[in-house]
Formats: structure tokens, C-alpha cells, sequence
């Protein structure tokens, strides 16, 4: 029975002596990419082709922020997985109240409201699926850390829920690879949606996000990039002081594209 005993543990120490950890690279010189647009923040890119992380801030890397409208990838796959809605063209109608984005004022499908970041679809749908069902999936999902609390139609605007530059691009890889507790059907639905950029070479799923969280505005974008066979996942995180920064909403996409430019684009 000792001699099985220290055998097993044997073979734990041995498992554990070789698990392997990413190789990170750190990059300062990203900082002026932030300074461009006045924001502060980190980027994140997971390299798995070579197993490597490039980070520009770490120490952002693993804090939680608000997912704002990056929940919209989650939310449509739980959607999808509970029936609440059947495919990208289910359409909920338009409830007719004016909001400042002209582009939410029709009824929408699921693709558009994606494209279009619509909260009030996302809103409603929210509300179909309930409380106990959402917070069941992202418990499954284990998405950031999956605190529903602030109303079920707002918590992952101003409400509890948090979810890391690391914990953004673990749930992408998910995604990807079809690892997630959903069905097939709707990780490729959500994944067709995702398309922010096609064009010959390369393939950009995506999605922005934009809220406060303790004073300051926040930014996401996060996607993955599929180029000439090769994957890069992405998770873009700014922050401001200035409420009235005019390229704040810009500045999280362009200066994915800048740094992608540098790293990968130009190397082709």
C-alpha cells in the first residue's frame, strides 16, 4: 500500500514538473499607440501557434473589468442554447422608444443587433432567458466571474460581473475551438456573426465594448485573428479620466489594428 502511495505521487509531481507555461513577452513600446488617442490601458495577444503571450501593461493582464457590450458574444450564445432565440435572423421588434444611435431604431435580428451593438435586443433577451438560466451558463461557461448582480438586463453594463484581458482571450480560445458548453450549432452561428473583417488572407471576429467602471470610461475589443493558417487571439482594454474624449471609441479598434500592423501584418 506505501510502495502504491509513493508511486502515485511520483507520477503527480512528475505531471505537475511538466506542465508547460507560455513564453510572455512584454512590450513598452506599445505605449505609444495609448498616447495617440490620450487613454491609458494594456493589450493582450495569445500567440498559440508558439505559445507565447505579448503584453504591452501585464498588469492588467489578469484585473477583472466591466465586459460592457463584449458580453454580447456570451449572451448570444446562451441565447441560441436555450432557445430564446432560433438563429441570426430571429428578429425582436423595436419597442419604439428613440435612442441617440439611429441605427437601433428598427426592429432587428440577431446579426444586426451583434454589427449594430444593440443593448435594448441584448436587453430583452437577457430578460427572456432569466436569472437562474443565466447565471447557470455562465457558471458553465465560466465566464469571468460570472456575478449576475445588478438587474438582469444591466449587470454586465454597470452591475457585477467582471472579466479579465486573460479570462477574455481563455473564453475566445473556448470558442474557437469549440470547447464550450454549447451546442455546436450555436458556437458556429455566433462565430459567423462575430465577422468584423474578411478580406483576402485574413479573418477578424470581434466585438467592441464601451462603460464606466469606477470613475473611469472603458473600452474593450477583443476577437481573434485567423491569417493565412496561423491564430492570434486579442483582447484590447483602455481606460480615461476624460468623458468627452472624442476618440476614445475609435481608439479601441485602431490601436488593435496599429499593433497588429506591427506584429503580425507586416511581417507577411
Amino acid at each position: 500500500m506505501k510502495k502504491l502511495l509513493t508511486y502515485t505521487i511520483l507520477i503527480m509531481l512528475a505531471i505537475i514538473s511538466c506542465r508547460h507555461e507560455p513564453s510572455t513577452a512584454i512590450r513598452t513600446d506599445f505605449k505609444k499607440f495609448y498616447d495617440r488617442y490620450r487613454v491609458e490601458g494594456s493589450f493582450s495577444l495569445y500567440d498559440p501557434g508558439n505559445d507565447r503571450y505579448i503584453l504591452y501593461n501585464p498588469t492588467q493582464f489578469k484585473q477583472g473589468f466591466i465586459p460592457a457590450s463584449t458580453f454580447k458574444i456570451v449572451n448570444s450564445l446562451i441565447g441560441l442554447e436555450t432557445g430564446v432565440i432560433r438563429d441570426g435572423d430571429f428578429v425582436i421588434q423595436w419597442d419604439s422608444v428613440i435612442r441617440p444611435n439611429p441605427k437601433w431604431n428598427v426592429d432587428q435580428d440577431l446579426k444586426t443587433a451583434f454589427k449594430n451593438s444593440t443593448v435594448w435586443y441584448y436587453q430583452e433577451l437577457a430578460r427572456r432567458v432569466g436569472g437562474k438560466q443565466m447565471k447557470r451558463w455562465l457558471d458553465e461557461a465560466r465566464y469571468g466571474n460570472a456575478d449576475t448582480s445588478g438587474g438582469i438586463d444591466r449587470f454586465w453594463l454597470n452591475g457585477g460581473i467582471r472579466i479579465s484581458p486573460e479570462q477574455q482571450i481563455g473564453f475566445l480560445q473556448r470558442l474557437h475551438d469549440s470547447k464550450l458548453p454549447f451546442s455546436q450549432r450555436a458556437m458556429d452561428i455566433v462565430k459567423q456573426i462575430m465577422i468584423a473583417k474578411d478580406t483576402l488572407g485574413y479573418i477578424i471576429r470581434a466585438k467592441t465594448g464601451r462603460s464606466s467602471q469606477d470613475g473611469k470610461e472603458i473600452g474593450w475589443y477583443v476577437g481573434y485573428l485567423e491569417n493565412n493558417n496561423h491564430l492570434y487571439y486579442f483582447a484590447n482594454c483602455i481606460q480615461t479620466n476624460d468623458p468627452d474624449n472624442q476618440e476614445f471609441a475609435a481608439a479601441r479598434i485602431n490601436i488593435v489594428y496599429q499593433i497588429l500592423d506591427e506584429l503580425v501584418f507586416s511581417k507577411q
